[in-house]
């Protein structure tokens, strides 16, 4: 009982707090925060209150858990949300790359322009398709490895919907114009402190769960979870060291000056690449793949010395973004060769999943799960190879601030991070909800190809318009004048434009199918299909040709 009242009274403290910093708001958009957070916290007042058996509490018992099956309710919410949440990110996306080759779809209004919607859809993808995977998991393979349940189940429950309150707020504040226009660091104060409670909370029950394992070793893929929850943390409080400009206002001013303010926010908001979208993801390929595939992986040392790696070098690695900028030309350098030794590991952790399906290969002729899975890891070395390349400072001089890098950025977002994420995906649902398998095997076929020709038509259009614009933009004329106008420069990428958009279309129509294909799985449907297999054997073609003279 003592709990009920203590966890009750919390949500009842929280519920007036924010009705409190609502009626005293000084802005709009804060107000409308206030009041998301009120609403979230009658949720878990009420939720507290009528899922509790008062019979029990009154006797002082706690409800009986099964203690021989693992704590997956959260894992089940994340599959869903996941899919729920990466539909609606590559919807944004897609339509902020319409508005880049029609502004007209701007509309005029101020919550629909490209500046508002743009983090939207980085929000989105990056943190609330991503992170939302890696919060599921991370749950899911912490208790499996560890054998052992979620430590404090409660407070995993906080951390999971605490999380999906932060993805609202977050992206309700950049419709509204709330941001504080930092790549990766844009919610503002309260927000981030909010997020700060949630990633504590999320630390405690991930390391309370390896310390009460039953299985004595750890498993690398908890090595690369761990990474990536310690390191985020230190990216989230280093690139928001902010003050509120008011306690009842949304508006709030760095404690950096602004020079050093860009360049800490690139040093560490790297971080955000190097940790978040490659060490967590790398937890979920050192998991899934040797599972899916039915195989060890291939080179246990070989997982330990690319963990290692990667953590001592991807931390140097934030300064090849800040080539030409203030930072002392030393450390423009030392973030260059980190970056270009980063390319050697990174490349051991692709060959490790990829050969982890030695005396397996004829699962990706059978298997769409790990055509897909395949699909990712190489997407992983294409991308740790570019950006070590992109690195080198005359590279950068070409690339850097085109739309290169924008191919770039999607090509592991969309190949590496949306792959395997997917793939995780797919793995999961049948398993969490008692099926046989996926409601159509056919339609993980579908949504590989779309998504695999999506992805080749975005980078590949975004490269062609990154070369174009670094052509026009260096030609100068006898005047010394630029040749080229801007307005002539943008008129050059509208083909490029469209092809990318074409890409996000496919891209998009794959994870609609997904979602169908989770939705009918989850409903316990089978769909009857022939199932994947090599190509029909003739015997009677099986046999050598019969040399003939040529007439």
């Amino acid at each position: 009982m003592e709990s009920l009242v203590a966890r009750a009274g919390l949500w009842l403290v929280a519920l007036l707090v924010a009705m409190f910093m609502f009626a005293n708001a000084v802005d709009s958009g804060f107000a409308v925060h206030m009041a998301i957070f009120a609403l979230a916290a009658l949720a878990g007042l009420v939720i507290s209150l009528r899922g509790t058996d008062y019979k029990l509490a009154a006797a002082g018992a706690k409800p009986a858990v099964d203690q021989g099956r693992y704590d997956d309710q959260l894992v089940r919410y994340g599959v869903i949300l996941t899919t729920f949440w990466g539909c609606v990110g590559f919807l944004a996306g897609l339509y902020i790359a319409l508005q880049l080759a029609f502004p007209a779809l701007n509309l005029g209004f101020e919550y629909t322009t490209f500046g508002r919607l743009r983090p939207l859809h980085t929000s989105a993808v990056i943190f609330a398709f991503g992170g939302t995977a890696l919060i599921s998991t991370s749950f899911y393979v912490v208790q499996r490895t560890c054998r052992a349940r979620l430590a404090m189940p409660g407070l995993a429950r906080f951390v999971f919907w605490g999380y999906q309150l932060f993805i609202v707020l977050a992206a309700t504040g950049y419709v509204l114009g709330i941001t504080q226009a930092k790549e990766y660091a844009e919610p503002e104060w309260y927000v981030d402190l909010w997020l700060t409670l949630v990633w504590v909370a999320y630390l405690a029950v991930f390391v309370g769960t390896i310390m009460k394992r039953s299985e004595p070793h750890i498993y690398v893929a908890n090595w690369f979870y761990l990474s990536f929850i310690l390191t985020v943390a230190m990216l989230h409080l280093v690139n928001n060291v902010n003050l509120p400009v008011s306690i009842f206002g949304s508006q709030s001013y760095p404690l950096w000056a602004g020079v050093q303010g860009a360049l800490v926010q690139w040093w560490y908001g790297h971080n955000a690449v190097g940790f978040f979208l490659t060490a967590g993801f790398l937890a979920m390929m050192y998991y899934f793949v040797p599972k899916q595939a039915e195989r060890p992986v291939y080179s246990y040392r070989l997982s330990i010395v690319h963990f290692w790696a990667l953590i001592f070098l991807y931390i140097w690695a934030g300064p090849h973004h800040l080539h030409y900028t203030a930072l002392p030309d030393w450390a423009q350098t030392l973030g260059m060769v980190f970056s270009i030794v980063l390319w050697m590991p990174s490349w051991g952790g692709m060959i490790n999943g990829l050969m982890t399906l030695n005396g397996a290969w004829d699962k990706v002729r059978t298997d769409p799960i790990i055509r897909m899975m395949v699909m990712s890891v190489a997407f992983y070395g294409m991308s740790t190879f570019e950006g070590p390349m992109m690195s080198i400072k005359s590279v950068n001089s070409l690339s850097h601030y085109t739309d290169w890098t924008i191919g770039h950025v999607h090509s592991g977002a969309l190949g590496w991070n949306g792959m395997i994420t997917f793939s995780a995906i797919y793995f999961l649902t049948p398993r969490l909800w008692g099926r046989e398998r996926m409601y159509s095997q056919r339609m993980i076929n579908w949504h590989f190809w779309l998504a695999t020709v999506g992805i080749v038509f975005y980078a590949a259009s975004m490269w062609v318009a990154g070369i174009t614009q670094g052509l026009m933009w260096r030609e100068y004329g006898a005047d010394n004048y630029l040749v080229n106008s801007f307005a002539e420069t943008v008129a050059a990428l509208h083909p490029m434009y469209l092809a990318r958009a074409f890409g996000g279309i496919l891209y998009l129509t794959g994870g609609l199918i997904m979602a169908y294909n989770v939705w009918q799985t989850i409903a316990g449907n089978l769909r009857q299909e022939e199932p994947l297999r090599q190509a029909a054997y003739d015997s009677a073609a099986d046999r050598p040709l019969v040399a003939a003279p040529a007439e």
